[in-house]
């Protein structure tokens, strides 16, 4: 029996010819990535073993979810992990001014590439399955231990094949077709497994896109989410990439927990409601709901496709008097390319606030904090129970379009009600 890509992946990096589901194996990671909220907690028993750091090539710290600092604490938070950066002379240490929000910048800046294992102190770390990568998040003692050996510890995931078929509509793309993954699966879904995205509306699907589908594979409960590389990924890596890469596919007679067949011809632009990812309806379906904020952003959609696609919809339109729009760049490279092609014009003509690459709201951090009973229509990963602010308050998550029209409407709107 054949193997998937992401048992191929991880067998590789664990010395073996074979792995299967529920093996418990010792792998070497090719990077292990840590932030503002979890590493100090890593570095403080990282500093018990006393040891050196396994390779400083191999550790990103990117202080990024309430920095710019917010308060005394978050500068404290910080300044632990710049200390430590400084110590062992880590290269890879991103903070305000080179930064980005981890999950866009480590692959724009080439530090992950096709056929690596990475792990983060961080859910969303599966981002990185977009290239062809196994990635996933880990817990901030995990992370001081893997920055001493150069290697942890996994339990091999079984794989859930998903296969889109058909072609998708005007203003459908990753966020939608994620969303509605996750509506028909449920928050539990794929637990502990490996999501492998692939089909022709994948193949044809560009890397801002992929990246939204492996970010969210973990509200399903998934281990990590992967995309088989194909030529879209070499053209994303080929000048990127900071050390050799290899592209995996999967044997055709490999075995998959489940296989799910989607044909995503019919499927509109989509919304999840509060309060789970899963809580999701075509926006049609959402009814009048009026917003007081927007916010367009995050590792989920923070690149600059999404900004793109953003402006399309708010150029030469202003937004609704009673709403509040926060358009947040994923990194400097993008905020910077942004600038250059207009679109910032076009988010501050609109009259939306544009800031510097920060997670801030997404996690109700800073940046746009919710009030009791106010509604946010958002481009992120997640809306339970008091993820932007109050637990009163309310988070209806979209793809970019959506919330730039819903900005425009003062409630959540599809983008052809304001074009």
């Amino acid at each position: 029996m054949g193997m998937t890509i992401t048992e191929k992946i991880l067998a590789a990096h664990a010395g073996r010819d074979v792995v299967r589901p529920g093996e418990l194996i010792n792998a070497r990671i090719d990077l292990a990535l840590g932030n503002d909220i979890t590493a100090p907690l890593a570095i403080k028993e990282f500093e018990k073993i006393g040891v050196p750091v396994f390779d400083p090539e191999r550790v990103a710290l990117v202080p990024d979810h309430f920095t710019p600092n917010k308060d005394i604490k978050a500068a404290e938070q910080a300044k632990v992990v710049r200390e430590f950066a400084r110590k062992h002379a880590l290269p890879h240490y991103f903070e305000i001014g080179r930064m980005g929000i981890e999950h866009c910048l480590l692959p724009e800046q080439g530090l992950v590439v096709p056929g690596d294992v990475v792990i983060g102190a961080d859910s969303h770390t599966c981002t990185y399955g977009a290239l062809g990568a196994f990635a996933t998040g880990i817990g901030s003692t995990d992370l001081a231990a893997a920055m001493a050996l150069g290697e942890t510890w996994f339990k091999v995931p079984p794989s859930i094949k998903f296969v889109y078929k058909g072609e998708l509509r005007p203003w459908v793309g990753g966020k939608d077709l994620i969303l509605y993954t996750i509506g028909q699966i449920g928050v539990e879904g794929a637990r502990y497994c490996a999501m492998e995205f692939t089909g022709p509306v994948i193949s044809r699907l560009d890397m801002d896109g992929r990246f939204t589908m492996a970010n969210m594979a973990v509200e399903a409960g998934a281990k990590n989410g992967i995309i088989p590389p194909d030529e879209i990924t070499e053209a994303y890596v080929r000048d990127r990439a900071r050390r050799p890469y290899r592209f995996y596919a999967g044997d055709p007679d490999a075995a998959y927990a489940e296989v799910y067949n989607f044909d995503v011809s019919d499927l509109e632009p989509q919304v999840a409601c509060p309060y789970s990812p899963a809580n999701v309806r075509p926006v049609s379906e959402v009814g009048d709901i009026r917003i007081d904020q927007a916010v367009i952003g995050s590792c989920t959609n923070g690149r600059l496709g999404d900004l793109r696609l953003a402006a399309r919809v708010l150029a030469g339109r202003k937004v609704h008097p009673d709403v509040r729009l926060i358009v947040i760049p994923g990194t400097q490279e993008i905020y910077r390319r942004a600038l250059a092609e207009g679109l910032i014009g076009v988010f501050i003509e609109a009259g939306a606030a544009v800031s510097t690459p920060t997670c801030g709201p997404c996690l109700g951090g800073h940046m746009g904090i919710l009030a009791a009973g106010e509604r946010a229509v958002a481009t992120t990963n997640r809306n339970f129970v008091g993820r932007m602010g109050h637990p009163a308050s309310e988070v209806y998550l979209a793809n970019p379009a959506v919330a730039a029209a819903s900005a425009v409407a003062g409630r959540i709107a599809h983008p052809e009600e304001v074009i």
